[in-house]
């Protein structure tokens, strides 16, 4: 009996260093197999393709590889970047892994960027396969409605190594300059550009558009050139009223023709706005009885169901001369305010006006000035009452129909702007007003769409 268990013994020894024998050939010959990749897929399950094979992907994003020879695998570099994987979900034909969001993309180096090194103990495989950043995205555009040969500056991110610019109608622009960080890209107007749009560019890390207010004149409410009609009435020399006497020619020369200077060189020559003064100056449309003031026009090309957060006000504004430390601009949508500036009547959660004060940047005085013309940006939903619906979840958020209904329903329709050199209180900064003299240019005002245009990296699924 006791030879029999010994004889057992004995055989399970041998078996057992038959195994491990059988293991260490095994380990040896993984570790000098070849690997190759036959298809890189994107795992992603909230896609219409779930597993979709790819020529690229993303920091951040999962992706299965698919090929031969990957057991035994001792590391993976992505751009030169050591990345984890867990072995668990590594088979001799299919590994999983994530790319790190700190993979270098643009600052890898070129003999490793876009590139898959596979190393095992005795083998080694370097696959080519492109590695982007974050989807690009847009946040605005410097000058959207400029002269044929002035600068343009697109802004947002993502948008390293822009090397090609579309604009609407398809023209293509290749002489672009982009940001090292991929925080703007810029270009020189062209030409015969006479269509309105977003515009597309293309980068290392694929393609982004802006909204579509590129260029776009289709809603002009007043350009001081014949498009729109300015109206006003007791005027006086020294009053606040804007009129046509006070319009000046484009101060930047790059042949915009007529503008409106918000405080007019008559104000400034008499000693300039005194501290304290509401409505030193307000500029309108005609109003109540024109045509160009009723903005059902608009629905043509801006859908009345469009929310307030995708439709915006857009002016361009001219500063040659440092603004800073005193007054602001406001926006009225009718007339039917005292222009009392921020902290006033006119400043509140039913009224719908909005404010201008580009001198203060983050709670901070800063002295500006613009290099040239610059488009202003001011989404409707910015407006005190449609701010306060828009945060009321109980209420319905409104539409830019609601927007010409109010117009519409006003009792003069005027549509203004003005300049107020009041006490204010802006970004938490205090500010006193003292006597001020600027000298601003406004021009070209205009509603515009201005939805956030998100590319998808795939035909099949829809871009919003």
């Amino acid at each position: 009996m006791k030879n029999l268990k010994y004889i057992c013994f004995l055989c399970i020894a041998i078996v057992t260093v038959c195994l491990a024998a059988c293991h260490d050939d095994d380990v040896t010959i993984s570790q000098s197999a070849p690997i190759s990749v036959k298809q890189v897929y994107l795992e992603d399950y909230k896609s219409v393709v779930p597993d979709r094979p790819v020529e690229f992907a993303r920091l951040g994003q999962l992706i299965r590889i698919e090929g031969e020879g990957f057991l035994g695998l001792k590391k993976l570099y992505v751009n030169g970047y050591d990345t984890y994987f867990n072995v668990a979900y590594v088979t001799d034909h299919s590994m999983l892994v994530n790319i790190h969001a700190k993979t270098p993309v643009v600052e890898a180096e070129d003999n490793v960027r876009n590139t898959l090194r596979f190393v095992k103990d005795k083998t080694e495989f370097t696959y080519s396969f492109v590695i982007r950043s974050a989807s690009p995205s847009i946040s605005n555009i410097s000058n959207s409605l400029p002269q044929a040969g002035e600068k343009v500056t697109v802004f947002g991110s993502g948008l390293h190594e822009t090397a090609k610019v579309t604009l609407p109608g398809g023209i293509e622009i290749t002489n672009v300059e982009s940001d090292e960080d991929g925080e703007w890209y810029t270009f020189s107007m062209p030409s015969g550009v006479t269509e309105g749009g977003s515009i597309y560019s293309e980068g290392a890390n694929g393609v982004a558009a802006t909204p579509a207010y590129f260029n776009n004149t289709d809603c002009i409410i007043l350009d001081f050139d014949g498009n729109g009609s300015q109206g006003y009435w007791s005027w006086s020399e020294t009053g606040s009223m804007i009129n046509a006497d006070d319009l000046v020619n484009d101060p930047a020369g790059t042949g915009r023709g007529l503008c409106v200077q918000i405080v007019p060189e008559r104000l400034i020559q008499n000693g300039g706005i005194a501290a304290g003064k509401s409505r030193a100056t307000e500029c309108w449309t005609a109003g109540t009885g024109n045509e160009d003031d009723d903005w059902t026009r608009m629905f043509s090309y801006i859908d009345a169901t469009t929310p307030l957060t995708e439709v915006a006000l857009q002016f361009d504004v001219y500063v040659s001369e440092a603004w800073i430390g005193s007054g602001h601009i406001q926006i009225c949508l009718f007339n039917n305010f005292n222009f009392g500036g921020i902290g006033s009547d006119d400043d509140a959660d039913n009224k719908q006006s909005a404010f201008y004060v580009p001198w203060i940047e983050e709670g901070a005085a800063v002295p500006f000035t613009t290099t040239g013309w610059q488009t202003v940006t001011i989404p409707f939903s910015k407006m005190g009452k449609y701010a306060a619906a828009i945060a009321d979840k109980e209420v319905t958020d409104p539409t830019f129909q609601t927007v010409v209904d109010e117009r519409n329903a006003a009792t003069y329709k005027n549509f203004g702007m003005g300049f107020v050199n009041t006490d204010f209180t802006y970004q938490g900064l205090d500010v006193s007003a003292v006597t001020c003299a600027p000298r601003i240019y406004l021009d070209n005002w205009r509603v515009v769409p201005c939805a956030t245009v998100s590319i998808s990296d795939f035909n099949d699924e829809e871009a919003e």
